[in-house]
């Protein structure tokens, strides 16, 4: 069907709810009604609940079991997700946001004048009703109903209940139609609400503080990442939307307040995919006296405990979920170095050791290497492998380039769990001091930093360092990042030199973290997109 003709389709079937919705105040009803019945509303799951000592094992409810409970008259309210009738019979399955009950409409409960209703009433549309539970004589439990009321007109339908929105565009743009026709995406987003809970539960339980910092700030920093810019016209200021909170929080943590958080949203003018989206939502928190080792022993215990949580709050849903997953928190995450991860990749591809050096040279044997194995034939991208080395300016960079291109996207196979169904989250560890500007450097080795990101199922999910207290030396790896600008490098940071002088007034040995939201919900939820779990993620205007 063309796009016209989805208009004209829409446009008929908006038409004719509109003469019913006229219609009702042709004899002065509402059809937008702002107001209910007096009597108390009952949710709907907690009516349910009332009832399920009288449910038998094959789902089914016993009709005497269940007027026996004497559970007296209910108020209900919801949308109609489903309307059938037989005679002077009719089921509407009705939907709030705590579960479904069957209303069942006849002429032996409901008076005549109730009954008409009916013909005002189509799914979509938001009722009220009143009665009694029952069971009916196939076991359903239903809200035997003396009396209805329709409170809000639905102009336009729902799509067909078995096939939703189909088209995946679609739903991200009619998101509020997707929350009604898909009770999967429904879950996905109650789910995201719980482990936000869960995550500042955790945090705020081990003594960290929330706190909120600047979206607005006037120079570029706390991540490499290009910014989009806004002007503040009052003080004739340009102004940019923030990466990152990093260097705002570790000022709190210079002012004494040793273990901060902010969950928050960022901003990063980057590409979208099924990992991006420009406008995200990131946790970060820093911890005085604590080492990046530390942090991975936290994240694995803040991993398990939101799912734990998340387990208790959707059992069945949780259940679906964990059988989805291609990986498994039960066992030790994988503590890797880079290096190390570089190794194991060129190995498992039957690539020589060299190839990381040999390929900065003239004349680099690709052909030759990519016929070493399929995975170095088919899987490694060599083109852009070739392009990033030739913009590395040292060691340090092009070991990162060995990593990104030979060893990032093989992760998930590469490190398996015992039973090898599953692959373990990954903390990558120990990276070159070049591409880490904010870490400290290592005792033992200076040119690598006390660094880790964790990747789950190879997507990066976190990222967390000790941090760099000297004055000095951050302000030299500032100046590194301007040297890059200079160069027509866009994800640089500024020079902040405020930043500098908090770190004069002394910041004690401290580690930070910074996790994506979004991308944590992905991996719990097991969803494919980022799109799937932000409710309305950005999307070019429609034509």
């Amino acid at each position: 069907m063309s796009q016209d003709d989805r208009h004209a389709s829409e446009d008929a079937l908006r038409a004719a709810r509109r003469q019913k919705a006229q219609a009702l105040r042709d004899r002065g009803e509402n059809p937008f009604a702002n107001d209910l019945w007096p009597a108390p509303l009952a949710e709907l799951g907690p009516l349910r609940a009332r009832a399920a000592q009288a449910r038998g094992d094959g789902g089914r409810y016993d009709k005497a079991a269940v007027a026996a409970l004497g559970l007296g008259v209910a108020h209900v309210a919801g949308r109609v997700m489903l309307q059938r009738g037989f005679g002077r019979a009719a089921f509407l399955r009705l939907r709030d946001r705590t579960g479904e009950l069957q209303l069942y409409l006849h002429e032996g409960a409901t008076p005549d004048a109730e009954l008409a209703r009916l013909d005002d009433i189509q799914i979509g549309d938001v009722i009220e009703a009143e009665g009694r539970l029952m069971a009916t004589d196939k076991g359903e439990l239903s809200l035997e109903v003396t009396r209805v009321r329709l409170l809000t007109k639905a102009l336009l339908p729902l799509p067909d209940k078995w096939h939703g929105l189909a088209d995946v565009e679609t739903r991200y743009r009619q998101r509020y139609v997707d929350l009604i026709a898909s009770k999967e995406a429904a879950a996905v987003f109650r789910a995201r609400s719980h482990i936000v809970r869960a995550v500042r539960r955790y945090l705020d339980d081990d003594g960290f503080l929330e706190v909120e910092t600047p979206t607005l700030h006037t120079l570029v920093g706390g991540a490499a990442a290009k910014p989009f810019t806004t002007h503040h016209n009052a003080l004739d200021m340009s102004l940019f939307l923030r990466i990152a909170p990093e260097l705002y929080l570790k000022r709190l943590v210079v002012g004494g307040l040793e273990r901060v958080y902010e969950l928050g949203r960022m901003y990063r003018n980057e590409g979208v995919s099924t990992r991006h989206n420009p406008e995200f939502t990131m946790l970060e928190f820093y911890e005085a006296y604590a080492t990046y080792e530390t942090l991975m022993t936290r994240t694995e215990a803040l991993f398990r405990a939101v799912d734990a949580d998340l387990a208790a709050r959707m059992p069945k849903e949780h259940a679906a979920w964990l059988a989805a997953r291609p990986f498994t928190l039960d066992e030790p995450f994988a503590r890797v170095s880079m290096k190390a991860a570089v190794e194991r990749a060129l190995a498992a591809a039957s690539l020589p050791a060299d190839v990381p050096s040999s390929i900065r040279g003239e004349g680099a044997p690709i052909k030759e290497w990519s016929k070493s194995s399929e995975r170095a034939k088919k899987r490694v991208d060599w083109s852009n492998y070739l392009k990033g080395v030739k913009k590395c300016a040292n060691d340090g960079e092009a070991l990162f380039a060995a990593y990104e291109y030979l060893a990032e996207p093989f992760l998930a196979e590469d490190y398996r769990s015992r039973g090898a169904d599953k692959s373990v989250p990954v903390f990558i560890v120990d990276y070159p001091a070049e591409v880490s500007p904010l870490a400290r450097r290592k005792d033992g080795d200076p040119s690598l930093v006390d660094r880790f990101e964790l990747f789950v199922h190879g997507r990066e999910l976190c990222n967390a360092f000790s941090e760099l207290a000297d004055p000095e030396d951050q302000a030299a790896r500032f100046r590194d990042q301007l040297e890059k600008k200079a160069r027509g490098d866009e994800e640089t940071m500024d020079y902040d030199a405020d930043y500098i002088r908090a770190l004069e007034h002394g910041l004690p040995p401290t580690a930070g973290f910074g996790m994506g939201v979004d991308r944590l919900v992905m991996a719990l939820t097991a969803s494919a997109s980022i799109r799937d779990v932000i409710l309305f993620p950005l999307l070019r205007p429609e034509h």
